[in-house]
């Protein structure tokens, strides 16, 4: 076939105007595949007019916006049009992302929905980094600009002072907190989707809680509490719960029908409500023993969530933010935000031998946790002047050393083993 040109020249067949649309529409289509070809979904065709670009029309509503805050907000409160200015910059930087950033793994309720979850998490990780520049007395004054009553120094409150088994002290054991404990395994059992995985971090923590007790006074439980309120009553609790949902979600039929093709109002409610189910359900086989690249992949997602786990704890404890704040609950629920799509992207880098890079969620919020980490390291000069304890050092050494004796033998040693009889065998024949 004769080689096209778009500039006309002699010897040259100039394109035709429905060749160019042609070519238009293939660039369009490039340009809005998502960033992970493993994760192509369906939209419903009842619902087109929310996925077609309304970018003019965001444009209109966000400069909207910025008229009635500019005549409206009072002009001599500098502290409340700082507050006013920083949450525009936000807003902006949302809205572009909500625009210009590439799907992710979900769809559900909306892929700008994930877009602009997206976008909240470069906004924290962009918060950290200037956190990580500032000193710790500043750190904790920043504090003070989202809530004046901190910069305050914490009360140490510690669980273990009377660890007797009595009905007083297993009734003050029941706080807030309890309800926390189950909440937060719901959800990282709805992250994790992984009856061992779960168990495996459940313990784990309870064993970070004691090796690090001697820094973080909260952390300082009697055992009853560790084992019994914490692992077998409310982690318990949320993991089954949580992995209940994922069974169902797993066993359900996804079978979507359009809103105009259901006759009744309640089928069309239902229908509506559904919009905020998942379009489809992945359960995450993780199989860490198969090679060393899974084996390796199953201890970093277990280390990346007990990061996430300590480090609100210690954020909290060196900016002086009390646990019951609404920052510390804003986090926690932002961070599972983040983790939903991260763990899908994640599994599908660690499962899919196709998948060659890693997806935006999951790079950002590893970014996040490390961040938050360097922080940690660099505030926490000065604070923590007690040495760990030496059971600690050497529980956590034999931890590591059977974590590397068992990879040896696991990717190392046993297949070499099982192929010496084979070649002994050949050579016998």
């Amino acid at each position: 076939s004769p080689q096209l040109a778009i500039d006309p020249s002699p010897g040259a067949e100039v394109l035709t105007l429905q060749q160019r649309r042609a070519l238009a529409a293939a660039a369009h289509a490039e340009r809005s595949q998502p960033a992970s070809p493993m994760f192509h979904e369906s939209t419903d065709p009842t619902l087109e007019f929310f996925y077609h670009p309304r970018t003019l029309s965001v444009l209109v509503a966000l400069v909207a916006g910025f008229l009635y805050v500019a005549l409206w907000v009072d002009p001599s409160n500098d502290m409340l049009n700082t507050k006013w200015g920083l949450g525009a910059l936000c807003s902006v930087f949302v809205v572009v992302s909500v625009v210009l950033f590439r799907d992710g793994p979900f769809i559900r309720p909306h892929p700008a929905f994930w877009r602009a979850v997206l976008a909240l998490n470069v906004l924290y990780e962009m918060f950290l980094v200037f956190l990580l520049f500032q000193s710790k007395h500043t750190g904790r004054q920043i504090m003070q600009f989202f809530d004046a009553d901190l910069g305050v120094e914490l009360p140490e409150r510690s669980y273990g002072e009377d660890c007797a088994v009595t009905w007083e002290n297993i009734r003050n054991g029941m706080d807030i907190f309890v309800l926390a404990h189950s909440l937060g395994w719901f959800g990282k059992a709805l992250i994790i989707r992984n009856h061992t995985m779960c168990w495996i971090l459940s313990v784990a923590f309870e064993l970070a809680e004691y090796s690090l007790a001697h820094q973080l006074p909260n952390f300082h439980e009697c055992w009853w509490d560790h084992w019994i309120l914490d692992v077998l009553l409310c982690n318990w609790l949320g993991i089954y719960v949580g992995m209940k949902w994922c069974e169902h979600f797993k066993m359900k039929t996804y079978t979507w029908h359009g809103i105009r093709e259901i006759p009744s109002l309640r089928g069309k409610l239902s229908r509506a409500g559904a919009q905020f189910t998942p379009h489809s359900w992945t359960v995450y086989r993780w199989a860490p023993t198969r090679r060393f690249k899974s084996f390796a992949g199953f201890v970093l997602f277990a280390v990346l969530i007990m990061l996430a786990e300590l480090n609100v704890f210690y954020l909290k404890s060196l900016l002086w933010v009390p646990p019951e704040h609404p920052l510390v609950t804003a986090r926690l629920a932002l961070l599972f935000l983040f983790a939903l799509p991260s763990a899908r992207e994640y599994y599908e880098y660690y499962s899919n031998p196709g998948c060659k890079r890693m997806g935006a969620h999951c790079w950002v919020l590893i970014a996040t946790l490390l961040t938050e980490l360097l922080i940690i390291v660099k505030f926490a000069r000065g604070e923590f002047t007690e040495p760990f304890p030496r059971v600690v050092v050497v529980f956590w050494a034999l931890v590591a050393a059977a974590l590397a004796g068992f990879s040896l033998w696991q990717f190392a040693l046993r297949p070499r083993l099982r192929r010496t009889p084979s070649r002994r065998s050949k050579k016998a024949n």
